[in-house]
């Protein structure tokens, strides 16, 4: 079986399809391929996959070639990927296709009066497993019948990432008896905003403590940040090196999470989340702490591609903030009154709950065709 996924977010929503499928079909050998470099040099090492690699560029002889090589029996590709040469040789060899997760927007080719060729690419595939309605509509409008509303399969992994969390004692320790903010993902503009509004909040707002998770750990930016917080702060790695300041653990304002491979497991401390990357390229991972049930905040510019963001805004269980005003005017009423804060978190994590099954549905169809 080959699975398919652009980058290390895409694997993230297929894993859950990839390891009920290993553990249900135990006799396949599985094929995970990337796009890019972010998804393969992190998972190379895969245990859940017999071979990790890079997909070949799309041409038809490497097509041909890989496709040849690797005779899959069933395919499962995740999200956004379309390489026509690619799904076109395993339309010929008759070799089920199946896309999971997918989204479909107007301003995409495939819906457009020129968009022949783009249409002909989805009709390689099998089935299109898509996340909501609107996504069903506009393929339809194309007289693509192959569609079914499969849900979104992150909301499974991050239930089952939520079942048995890692424990991080130190974290604990840093907690103490403090209400916490974690941030995920933190970009310089997230940054930026964080920094304005606590320099404010701290005045009024004793015990407060902050994670901060950087969406790249770079050790110089980092101790910058650090340096024009103007607040008790120490780095993770810091602390937990065998000459670490463990002593100051308890008195720092502000942890800074320069290890990757934690934030999934971190929301499970929070009293409240902002994730980062909405001022700049695109909201991240709201899902991985909306499971926790927490209040979650994050930018008002770039989430407006991702279902799950709309979606908690109009429950009331997010809130989209431009600036550090802002922040301050959402984040503090719930601060002030504990129950509105607990009502608030319920939302967020029955969201999450009312939306798992999309790995059952896509196992379903893999269980036909196996």
């Amino acid at each position: 079986a080959w699975f398919h996924c652009a980058s290390l977010g895409e694997f993230e929503q297929g894993r859950s399809v990839l390891e009920a499928f290993r553990r249900e079909f135990p006799h396949y050998k599985i094929l995970l391929t990337f796009f890019s470099p972010s998804g393969y040099e992190q998972r190379r090492n895969y245990a859940g996959a017999d071979v990790v690699s890079y997909l070949p560029a799309d041409t038809p002889a490497n097509a041909r070639r890989f496709v040849g090589l690797v005779k899959p029996s069933l395919v499962v590709w995740v999200k956004y990927e379309f390489w026509f040469h690619h799904l076109c040789e395993l339309h010929e060899r008759n070799v089920p296709v199946a896309l999971i997760s997918a989204i479909f927007r107007p301003d995409q080719l495939f819906f457009k009066y020129y968009g022949s060729f783009y249409r002909k690419i989805l009709g390689f595939f099998d089935r299109l497993f898509v996340q909501n309605e609107e996504s069903l509509r506009l393929l339809r409008s194309i007289g693509v019948s192959h569609a079914t509303l499969g849900g979104d399969t992150r909301f499974d992994r991050v239930v089952e990432i939520a079942a048995a969390p890692t424990r991080f004692p130190l974290v604990e320790r840093f907690k103490g008896n403090a209400q916490l903010l974690v941030v995920g993902s933190l970009w310089p503009d997230d940054w930026a905003v964080i920094r304005r509004w606590y320099s404010q909040f701290r005045i009024h707002n004793s015990p407060f403590k902050i994670l901060l998770a950087p969406h790249e750990t770079i050790p110089a930016q980092i101790d910058r940040w650090m340096a024009g917080a103007g607040v008790p702060a120490l780095r993770y790695s810091q602390v937990t090196s065998p000459d670490g300041e463990s002593e100051a653990v308890e008195t720092a304002e502000i942890l800074w999470v320069d290890t990757i491979g934690m934030l999934s497991s971190l929301y499970q401390y929070a009293d409240y989340a902002f994730i980062g990357g909405a001022y700049g390229d695109g909201l991240h991972n709201v899902l991985e702490a909306a499971v926790y049930g927490v209040p979650l905040f994050f930018g008002d510019k770039h989430y407006q591609k991702f279902q799950e963001a709309h979606d908690l805004l109009a429950l009331g269980a997010a809130f989209a903030v431009a600036d550090a005003d802002a922040l301050a005017s959402a984040l503090s009423p719930l601060r002030a009154d504990e129950t509105e804060r607990r009502r608030v978190a319920g939302l967020a994590v029955t969201y999450v709950r009312d939306h798992v099954g999309a790995t059952e549905r896509v196992l379903g169809w893999l269980r036909e065709k196996a």
